[in-house]
């Protein structure tokens, strides 16, 4: 009787039998942000929540004849998909290695490695992601071929190559020979002066990319001695932001350097990615236009893993740079909790490990937010920036039906995200603990 209540008129009366599920869950926290429910039954169909009752749900028979699956995790703890907002599918290579593999390295290379990331990244119970930037198109072909059920990965939202000024921290010659220039440039992706910038915009745009990356100032990472300051002009990010604006695209803009956080706030940026540096006038931007923070703490993981293994992984300027990421990481953070400053979670993986990406919340929790905020950063916060808030972040009905369970409690020990052992993607089961028809 409840599942026939549950399901709309016009599913009672087909002769097509729908695809639908029974989710018995031991606790349930369907909407972040909120305390979390005890047992509880989500009734799953046709890859959308159709609804979200009290209690277990036994029946395994529609009103029309059509067996629904049960799957039990009335022993686990089950909470919507988790969403990364920063990632990088292609390589989770760096330092000398990563500016080896990408001469050494052809697209078709890059395609493999991105499908294989992709696959981790989804069983570690990442139902979406925002990737931020590859030079061959690969993740905007491969966030295609997830849409279309061809391969197993989270959702992606893609914005194509990243845009920076010409020895900004995006440029592809640095570190590299001049001979080698002309054959690393080729995606047009560097500009300088607004009506260059503009272009620039639009190139990504007809690529097909989702949402906007820009660098306004230098990075960790980046090949030359110029220092984390801003590295852009303001009326090159005005261009920009106005251009992706214009096309009902957002912006997010690298920047560690407190002045290149500022022009990117004043240009309109729809997140700040790393912060590092953000001072006080930061933060009132911050708040004041709205815009995200997104950490990315990860990143010190893959610099440590890395530097632990090999000390010649990094050389000259990057590695004090990257020494000096690793003692200032989290005090931005730190600032901005209190401030009342919007976060939403982002790793930058592939500067660490692709499928450890729920290594961020135990960073997030050391440096100032509680288990529910870094889960709500990483669920309702993500689907917002990313522009999902109708679809993803909460499990709700008419909602994607994307969900995961754990053992144990993560709003009181976030680390058991850890260890996801249970997902489900558009109400596909893409891991399976616990599950009978």
């Amino acid at each position: 009787m409840l599942l026939a209540l549950a399901l709309p008129a016009a599913a009672q009366t087909t002769t097509a039998a729908p695809s639908c599920s029974l989710v018995q869950a031991g606790h349930l926290l369907d909407r972040p942000g909120h305390p979390a429910r005890g047992a509880s039954t989500l009734l799953v169909c046709n890859g959308r929540i159709e609804a979200v009752r009290d209690g277990f749900v036994e029946a395994s028979m529609f009103a029309n004849g059509a067996s629904a699956r049960v799957i039990d995790l009335r022993d686990r703890f089950v909470l919507p998909g988790l969403i990364d907002s920063h990632v990088h599918l292609t390589s989770d290579k760096a330092g000398v290695e990563g500016q080896l593999e990408g001469i050494s390295k052809g697209v078709a290379d890059h395609a493999y490695e991105a499908a294989v990331n992709a696959r981790k990244t989804l069983q570690a119970g990442f139902t979406t992601v925002r990737n931020l930037g590859d030079e061959d198109g690969v993740t905007l072909a491969l966030r295609d071929a997830v849409a279309a059920g061809k391969l197993p990965g989270p959702r992606i939202v893609d914005a194509g190559m990243a845009i920076s000024a010409t020895a900004g921290h995006m440029d592809p010659t640095l570190g590299f020979r001049d001979e080698l220039h002309a054959a690393l440039d080729v995606h047009g992706n560097t500009c300088d002066g607004a009506e260059e910038c503009r272009k620039a915009v639009r190139r990504q745009i007809a690529r097909g990319a989702d949402v906007i990356k820009i660098a306004t100032t230098g990075g960790v990472n980046s090949r030359i001695g110029a220092g984390l300051g801003q590295q852009m002009f303001d009326d090159e990010a005005k261009a920009i932001v106005e251009t992706a604006h214009l096309y009902h695209k957002k912006v997010a803009v690298h920047a560690h350097g407190a002045d290149g956080i500022a022009l990117a706030l004043r240009a309109g940026a729809d997140s700040i990615e790393h912060g590092t540096l953000m001072d006080d006038a930061d933060i009132k931007l911050l708040r004041q236009t709205g815009a995200y923070y997104v950490p990315t703490l990860s990143t010190v993981n893959g610099y440590k893993e890395r530097l632990a293994k090999n000390p010649e992984a990094y050389t000259g300027e990057v590695l004090e740079k990257i020494q000096w990421r690793i003692g200032i990481t989290g005090k931005a953070l730190e600032r901005a909790v209190p401030a009342g400053v919007k976060i939403a979670f982002g790793t930058d993986a592939g500067v660490s490990l692709h499928g450890r990406n729920a290594d961020e919340f135990e960073l997030m929790v050391a440096h100032g937010m509680t288990p529910a905020t870094a889960i709500q950063a990483a669920t309702v916060n993500a689907a917002d920036l990313l522009g999902l808030a109708d679809q993803v972040g909460s499990l709700e009905t008419g909602k994607r039906a994307d969900l995961i369970a754990v053992s144990g409690d993560p709003l009181s020990d976030v680390t058991v995200l850890k260890r996801v052992e249970f997902v489900m993607k558009d109400g596909r089961v893409e891991k399976d603990v616990a599950s009978r028809d």
